[in-house]
């Protein structure tokens, strides 16, 4: 799969790694072309594979599937600099609150994106910290990375459930892009528990004391 990312930071760095080491397609795109350049040349020698850099509309033009990793601040202008070249493309969003004690849940930064796009929006990969990312893979007491979804378009989901799979990860049926305000809110909440120093995995109880209940239906 072809993938262009919006973003050559960290979570570019980590997510973009492993997805060009999966054998995928990668290229990179900042708002300084040469650190770009350096950070796609980083990656491809963890990688043993070629990263590319280039500019957003690049990036936005070269994936079978895009990924959005700038911080709130940028995104707009991030979004404006690609062009049309989103629309109607699998367009993975990884963004969260620039401040998480002030999030909004009115205002999703999914919708957001798919409203300024027309991309096919799934939310997710943002429950952890970019160092979970670069682990290879991401299993805890033995049980791999659980990695919850939310968008509309089957084929953006399926797209993204390839990526999750591809990092060692379980891909989650979160529901429809409407819910993506509550993955979103989730990670503003446990990031808050996480500064404070809690053990933010300890709130939840197992599946097997969750009570009986039958899944939701996300019709």
């Amino acid at each position: 799969m072809r993938i262009g990312i919006l973003g050559a930071g960290d979570m570019a760095d980590a997510l973009g790694t492993q997805w060009a080491r999966a054998g995928h397609e990668v290229l990179i795109s900042g708002r300084d072309p040469g650190r770009s350049a350096a950070r796609a040349e980083r990656m491809s020698a963890r990688a043993g594979a070629v990263v590319r850099a280039g500019t957003w509309a690049e990036a936005a033009g070269f994936g079978q599937a895009g990924v959005v990793a700038v911080r709130e601040a940028g995104l707009l202008a991030t979004l404006q600099a690609a062009g049309a070249a989103l629309r109607g493309k699998p367009l993975i969003d990884v963004t969260n609150a620039a401040e998480p004690a002030a999030y909004d849940p009115t205002r999703s930064l999914a919708r957001r994106i798919s409203d300024i796009t027309g991309a096919h929006v799934v939310k997710g990969f943002n429950l952890c910290h970019v160092d979970v990312w670069r682990m290879t893979p991401p299993v805890f007491d033995g049980r791999p990375l659980a990695v919850p979804l939310c968008g509309d378009d089957p084929a953006a989901l399926e797209a993204a459930r390839t990526l999750v799979a591809d990092l060692g990860c379980t891909p989650v049926d979160g529901g429809g892009l409407e819910r993506a305000a509550q993955l979103e809110a989730t990670a503003a909440f446990m990031i808050g528990l996480w500064f404070g120093g809690a053990d933010a995995q300890a709130v939840l109880p197992p599946l097997a004391l969750s009570g009986a209940h039958e899944p939701p239906a996300y019709d």
